[in-house]
């Protein structure tokens, strides 16, 4: 856990939710936006600190909501409630595996549209919900499973770039032997 890995991931943070303004490809495609914080939580979960995961769910929602209809500030919770738990939890996860990347991401993508529309609910706001919000949940969903692993493996390929390896190897050669004795000369 290192400074380059929190770098990278609120940089990703800032171009997912640029991305998701900006190019409303999925949107048109399938008549739903692929939120991609929810995956980005899963990231920051298994490979930071709990502080980067704050961070992430604080400017990632806020982000998110100064350029959507939601009140300002309802993203946060829902995420950072997933980047806590999962970050609990990552010891017991197998984080290199694709399949529980998938897994991971496909939960945390259901898991944060629903607590968001149950704290609006909560608020008082009244929601546009209906048959057409099963889509899109379906979408987002599906959507955020198949985007975790890829930003995975964007991570991996950034701090394979811009960070450095340790050597690993050391200065003695394998077939070497030395030879130690106790008799001493005079």
């Amino acid at each position: 856990m290192n400074l380059l890995n929190s770098i990278l991931i609120l940089a990703m943070t800032f171009v997912s939710v640029f991305l998701e303004a900006t190019f409303p490809v999925t949107r048109h495609l399938f008549g739903a936006q692929v939120d991609l914080l929810p995956a980005l939580m899963v990231c920051a979960a298994f490979t930071t600190d709990l502080i980067t995961v704050a961070l992430v769910a604080i400017f990632g929602g806020l982000w998110f909501d100064s350029l959507s209809a939601n009140p300002f500030g309802i993203s946060i919770l829902p995420l950072f409630v997933i980047g806590f738990l999962i970050s609990l939890w990552r010891d017991l996860m197998l984080r290199e595996l694709p399949f529980a990347q998938l897994f991971l991401g496909a939960a945390a993508s259901a898991v944060a549209p629903v607590m968001t529309v149950l704290l609006l609910l909560s608020g008082g706001i009244q929601p546009l919900l209906g048959w057409g919000s099963l889509w899109q949940w379906i979408v987002m969903t599906a959507g955020g499973a198949v985007a975790t692993p890829l930003l995975f493996l964007i991570l991996e390929m950034c701090n394979d770039a811009l960070g450095y390896k340790l050597k690993s190897q050391t200065s003695f050669r394998s077939d070497r032997e030395i030879l130690r004795t106790t008799k001493f000369k005079k």
